[in-house]
């Protein structure tokens, strides 16, 4: 059974406490905490403790004295992204492998710093990209792999946070780009991460523009809020906002921040109008990789519905997968990020043939029901993977340089962004291939309909041109 250590008592911290005190407690150990606020630290070591788990309270000036008292075979990094680098480095150097929660840093140094301590002690960094394994996902990447649509060529995705949970990152930490790298690389590293893995391939330069057009001053005076306090607690307009977050009504939420502010001074329901936010709410990227293809990419923040739509336009065909998730602020005591499985949806259209839909796996939890699967790889992993979900540096390293070029890019005004400007990387991310095609024949043309659509299909009057069988495309028992 494996040591570890786990550095961060906030929000995300829940989810691996869970796992050492419910599924994961036969398998794993955890014997410390480490954080900075002293009041959530006891929260946890107490909530752990209700559980049967005695683990050791640490403060953060403590950190190298709690590697050298307990000697942890892993440390769990779950604190603010700005801290990554330096407690993975630490860890490493210490002599343990590291889990960190993503992304794994929020800029080009602070990434090359990860690179170098990893090469020079041979230790092994995991990044928790729990979207690679959300059913739905994973079925998409087995879709690529199966070469139904060929080569890809291009991608277009789109996220939308709406003003729930995308609101939620203007009150936090989070709102300033020298805590998280902005939304580009906290939140979007998930989505490059996504497209990287998914098709296989290393991303070569970037394009982008941006910027904060809703979270604003100018929008809370179109909504009349005037007069606004700092913070939701004993904000003089709180009545009137849609956007009031009462801490005191959520349990988590209340307990973990609102009754622990005097130790550290960290509000957690900061105005999201406020002059004092420096992250970007609209964000617009073009990615050419290595292989060719392109990636047409937008997050925005301020939307009625919390989702996704992606197409992958391939020599074959084109995939389209749309997602809508439920809406959540992170500690409201709702499930993060769960699918509704009746707006989740993938479609197959083959050029010259019947477009088809495709059953789509079913996950339940947070993430699309990833977080359970991933934190089986992670603590109980006992056979291959066929679609290489584990993450580790050099994966970590490409999903946050398109947001860290991203972030260059808008600073000089869109230009163009060489990633291997900003960061040479030797090592390649070894991510599974998809199928390519070599002569795609063509074959007779004939009318068909999908749904309100018209076009021109094979003639299916022969088995031979009917298209691939949908039932090919369900699961292959892929956890």
């Amino acid at each position: 059974m494996r040591k570890y250590a786990l550095v961060g008592a906030g929000g995300r911290a829940g989810m691996f406490r869970n796992a050492f005190t419910n599924l994961f407690k036969d398998k794993a150990k955890l014997l410390a905490v480490c954080d900075p606020n002293s009041g959530r630290l006891k929260l946890m070591i107490q909530e752990l403790a209700d559980a049967g788990i005695q683990a050791k309270p640490y403060p953060a000036e403590s950190f190298d004295a709690m590697l050298k008292e307990i000697k942890p075979d892993v440390v769990i990094v779950c604190s603010p992204d700005y801290t990554h680098d330096d407690y993975i480095c630490r860890s490493l150097l210490a002599g343990c492998d590291v889990i960190t929660e993503k992304p794994m840093t929020i800029d080009e140094t602070r990434c090359r710093r990860i690179l170098d301590t990893v090469e020079s002690t041979q230790r092994q960094v995991r990044v928790t990209f729990n979207y690679r394994y959300s059913p739905p996902r994973s079925q998409v990447k087995e879709l690529l792999m199966s070469g139904v649509i060929g080569t890809i060529l291009s991608v277009n995705f789109h996220w939308f946070l709406d003003t729930n949970h995308g609101a939620d990152y203007f009150r936090r930490w989070h709102r300033n780009k020298a805590n998280s790298g902005g939304l580009m690389v906290h939140k979007a590293t998930h989505h490059f991460d996504l497209v990287n893995w998914w098709i296989g391939a290393v991303p070569k330069t970037v394009y982008a523009q941006g910027g904060r057009l809703f979270y604003t001053p100018e929008q809370a005076s179109r909504y009349g809020l005037e007069n606004r306090g700092k913070r939701c607690t004993e904000c003089p307009v709180s009545d009137r906002c849609n956007f009031y977050l009462n801490l005191s009504c959520y349990e988590t939420l209340r307990k973990l921040y609102l009754e622990n502010e005097s130790y550290d001074g960290y509000y957690r329901d900061r105005c999201v109008f406020s002059d004092e936010i420096d992250i970007e709410d609209n964000m617009n990227v073009i990615v050419q990789y290595d292989s060719g293809a392109f990636l047409n990419y937008s997050l925005n923040a301020f939307l009625p519905w919390e989702g996704y739509r992606i197409e992958f336009n391939g020599t074959k065909g084109r995939l389209e997968h749309f997602c809508q998730e439920s809406s959540y602020i992170n500690g409201d005591g709702t499930v993060q990020g769960a699918l509704l499985p009746e707006q989740t949806t993938i479609r197959i259209f083959p050029h010259f043939q019947t477009p088809y839909a495709v059953p789509v796996r079913s996950g339940e939890g947070a993430h699309g029901g990833g977080d359970v699967v991933m934190l089986k790889d992670l603590f109980c992993a006992d056979s291959d993977d066929p679609l290489r979900r584990a993450a580790n540096h050099i994966q970590g390293a490409y999903s946050i340089l398109i947001g860290i070029a991203a972030n260059h890019s808008l600073a000089c005004g869109g230009k163009k962004i060489e990633v291997s400007n900003l960061l040479k990387i030797k090592d390649h991310p070894n991510y599974p291939q998809n199928q390519t095609e070599g002569r795609i024949p063509f074959v007779k043309n004939v009318e068909y309909s999908f749904g309100n659509k018209k076009g021109f299909a094979n003639d299916l009057s022969s088995p031979s041109r009917r298209p691939a069988n949908p039932s090919q495309h369900q699961s292959q028992g892929i956890q």
